[in-house]
């Protein structure tokens, strides 16, 4: 019987249709088949950096291609994330999603929005955040701290990762509830910052645990930490809530993917980076840091993003965060 060109057009149509559903299913099957790249959104030799560097290498192992991490510095780690955002979904581009976009995007300094712009593949670790001094400074204490700062309002200086991010942002929180204000110089991440304070042009430094290594050799002095408990590292250190300051902060940090990832590719990275987290590298990597490991997989790190985004709103209110940054 002779084709008609009804039978053909329809037959095309099917082939087509047929390539269409079949293709990204091909090719979720054979990722990865080329070296992924990881923005880092934080300098290199950052805490940040160390810790994604070995959960990457870690995931490397299980997904059978190199991990690339690459450092896209800047705008309290929210210049790496507008490049991931921007990268095509094809699961070559991955990165770091620093928790502190819930806070950005409200305050409108990023036009990104996590719930919807992100896929989301595991938390991974929580930061050790601190308080820091030069071993030589007056201060022994947050007590010292508080006092001086009572005694010169605005005189003395503190180095943050950035204006808007955790460490900025905990240590008004902190000067708030102490209060006192302090002078903020803002940097490019935490690495600038804490050779700023060990070249002494910064009075103190809040940041999570870069200054881990120069507390224990003596170059500098912790006066507290941030978390709900004191840390394994430095147990004799108090806590800011158990020095009188109703202050919890951990930001846990994680990894991520631009919107529009095949499931089956993110699978793949969710499973790869579970195992990660649970790796002995990625574990003597964030102990070398005082950090936790705070796992979830997607589903839960998603609902955990949707919560941060509420407090966030409470906490820009509170801290007039909006008027901060309009000082700069």
């Amino acid at each position: 019987m002779p084709t008609t060109r009804r039978q053909l057009i329809l037959g095309s149509a099917a082939a087509a249709t047929l390539y269409v559903y079949a293709a990204p299913r091909a090719f979720a099957a054979a990722y990865p088949e080329r070296p992924i790249t990881f923005i880092c959104p934080w300098p290199a030799g950052g805490t940040a950096d160390m810790t994604m560097r070995a959960l990457c290498g870690a995931a490397a192992k299980v997904l059978g291609q190199a991990i690339v991490v690459e450092n896209k510095a800047g705008a309290s780690g929210m210049l790496g994330l507008k490049a991931l955002v921007a990268a095509r979904p094809d699961g070559y581009t991955i990165g770091q999603i620093p928790i502190s976009v819930t806070r950005f995007a409200q305050l409108g300094a990023v036009q990104i929005d996590p719930l919807k712009d992100l896929t989301f593949i595991a938390r991974t670790s929580g930061q050790t955040f601190g308080v820091a001094v030069r071993a030589d400074s007056p201060w022994t204490s947050l007590k010292d701290l508080v006092a001086a700062a009572k005694a010169n309002p605005s005189k003395h200086t503190y180095a943050s990762a950035g204006i808007g991010g955790a460490t900025h942002v905990g240590m008004e929180e902190f000067a708030l509830a102490a209060g006192i204000t302090l002078n903020h110089i803002p940097y490019k991440g935490g690495a600038p910052a804490l050779q700023d304070l060990l070249g002494g042009q910064v009075d103190a430094l809040a940041d999570s645990s870069s200054w881990a290594p120069h507390v224990k050799s003596g170059k500098l002095r912790l006066l507290a930490t941030w978390g709900a408990k004191r840390t394994h590292d430095f147990p004799d250190v108090p806590t800011l809530k158990e020095s009188g300051f109703d202050v919890v902060v951990d930001a846990p940090n994680g990894v991520g993917a631009p919107k529009g990832l095949e499931p089956e590719v993110a699978a793949k990275l969710r499973e790869a980076f579970k195992a990660a987290a649970a790796s002995a590298d990625f574990a003597a990597a964030c102990a070398k840091i005082d950090a936790p490991v705070m796992y979830l997989d997607a589903p839960e790190y998603e609902k955990f993003v949707a919560a941060m985004l509420q407090r966030e709103k409470a906490l820009i209110e509170k801290l007039k965060l909006k008027e901060l940054l309009a000082k700069g």
